[in-house]
């Protein structure tokens, strides 16, 4: 069963029930004001106080980190399939994907910023000549 919490006037939240309903997935809907422990509880462990939050199986899917839309949260709900692993090995293999992901995003501002200072450089040079 999946769980998502919504608020009522989140049109994004409607977006990803009708989503939901097109495809015969069964779900609950939980509204955040009427379920204010397990909100609070599970935006403390996300460290993301936004809906459509989607629970299944234990784990939560947040829109911005992990799906960008309704079709591409429909695409991970219909091929999760839940984890082998303990929680310690998941933890320590998402973080080592977190450490990528920042390495990765390190390496493109340094990129941007050596091609900035080439510019500014290369600017620099005409305007003395």
């Amino acid at each position: 069963m999946i769980t998502i919490y919504t608020n009522e006037t989140c049109p994004y939240c409607k977006q990803i029930k009708e989503g939901l309903e097109n495809k015969n997935i069964k779900f609950k809907n939980k509204l955040t004001k009427d379920f204010t422990d397990e909100w609070h509880y599970i935006t403390n462990l996300t460290g993301m106080p936004t809906v459509p939050t989607v629970e299944k199986m234990g784990e939560y899917f947040v829109p911005g980190r992990d799906f960008q839309n309704p079709q591409q949260l429909l695409a991970i709900l219909d091929s999760f399939k839940g984890f082998s692993h303990d929680d310690s090995r998941r933890t320590l293999e998402r973080i080592k994907t977190l450490n990528f992901h920042i390495n990765t995003a390190f390496s493109k501002m340094d990129q941007l910023l050596r091609q900035i200072e080439t510019k500014i450089n290369t600017d620099e040079h005409k305007s003395t000549n």
